[in-house]
């Protein structure tokens, strides 16, 4: 989120104190990530050390938690340990919010560092772990379930109305109902095909494992030593392996989307059958799920203020050459022959 929650300093750094035992010397807020229920901080202590804070909206279950302690008692190294509380907690509830505390890693993710050749290998690997890990039937039964289901398609189609009538809004939701008329066959061709392929998967019955489901360049950390952590578990989910490996070779910010980086990943992940009807209904899936939410908040909307320049240029990024669209579409053909 790149606004922050309603949530003053002092009663973040007094809840670290008391719960953590954690004394804070700076709470500096970071505008990253796209999730619009949480809000993320680094604390500076006396001796040196940083946190990396997230407070996320309200107070529930939260399974993102267990994932990651389940992961870690795997062996998986590349994720990120929890901080726990003087009691022993995963999480703090601080009024209306749920904080969650980790060590801060001081890095660069994968939109604006390359990895190696040993990384997308050790990625791989990291990968193929997770989706080999048993989840408990409990925490299996507390994680959302692949459905195919047709929710954001049926909201872009909501949308095709609003591309077409003059618009009482700001530039940005003038700029991107231009692009988006521009480029309605292509918005079309993507609905109606995940569509297509949604229908015929619901009558199939892939093995379903953990993912992580959102595995982008941006969730990949590298830090100053080149270990690579995967981060970001919000949401899980029990699905066919594809759900993942959509995204190695994918395009999801226009990066990761050359061969050779595919050849590396599936070094270290190890032999392993692609489903390709899978693969090119979860990439067309993907990007009409980002249309759905995109255009909800920049045409029937003014705000979220701030993030609207970012939130267009992502938009159409998208459709730009061997970016997300463009990928979605050769592997479609791919699967046509």
């Amino acid at each position: 989120m790149l606004e922050k929650h309603p949530l003053s300093d002092s009663i973040i750094i007094s809840c670290l104190n008391t719960h953590y035992g954690i004394e804070v010397t700076s709470l500096t807020f970071l505008p990253l990530g796209a999730d619009i229920n949480a809000s993320i901080y680094k604390v500076q202590t006396p001796n040196q050390k940083s946190y990396f804070i997230k407070i996320k909206h309200g107070h529930h279950h939260d399974t993102s938690v267990e994932i990651v302690e389940i992961l870690q008692s795997a062996g998986i190294r590349q994720i990120i340990p929890l901080v726990k509380t003087v009691h022993g907690r995963t999480t703090q509830c601080i009024d209306d919010f749920t904080l969650i505390v980790y060590p801060f890693v001081d890095g660069q993710d994968g939109f604006n560092r390359n990895l190696t050749d040993d990384q997308w290998t050790t990625l791989g690997k990291a990968l193929r772990q997770l989706h080999e890990v048993e989840v408990p039937l409990p925490i299996q039964n507390r994680i959302r379930k692949e459905t195919y289901s047709a929710k954001w398609r049926e909201i872009v189609r909501s949308i095709y109305v609003h591309i077409e009538t003059e618009l009482i809004a700001d530039e940005i939701a003038l700029k991107l109902q231009k692009f988006m008329k521009k480029n309605m066959l292509a918005i079309r061709r993507l609905v109606d095909r995940a569509e297509q392929l949604g229908r015929k998967l619901q009558n199939q019955s892939p093995k379903f494992v953990l993912c992580h489901s959102d595995i982008h360049a941006g969730n990949v950390l590298i830090d100053g030593n080149n270990t690579i952590y995967i981060v970001d578990w919000d949401e899980p989910i029990m699905a066919p392996k594809e759900r993942d490996l959509m995204f190695i070779g994918g395009g999801v910010g226009n990066v990761w989307n050359q061969p050779y980086e595919e050849k590396l990943f599936y070094k270290g992940y190890g032999k392993t059958e692609v489903d390709l009807t899978l693969l090119t209904y979860y990439r067309h899936e993907r990007i009409v799920e980002d249309i759905a939410i995109y255009s909800q908040e920049l045409l029937l909307t003014t705000a979220r203020g701030s993030d609207r320049p970012e939130m267009y240029k992502q938009f159409i990024d998208m459709f730009a050459p061997q970016g997300v669209v463009e990928i979605a579409f050769k592997t479609d053909e791919s699967l046509a022959l």
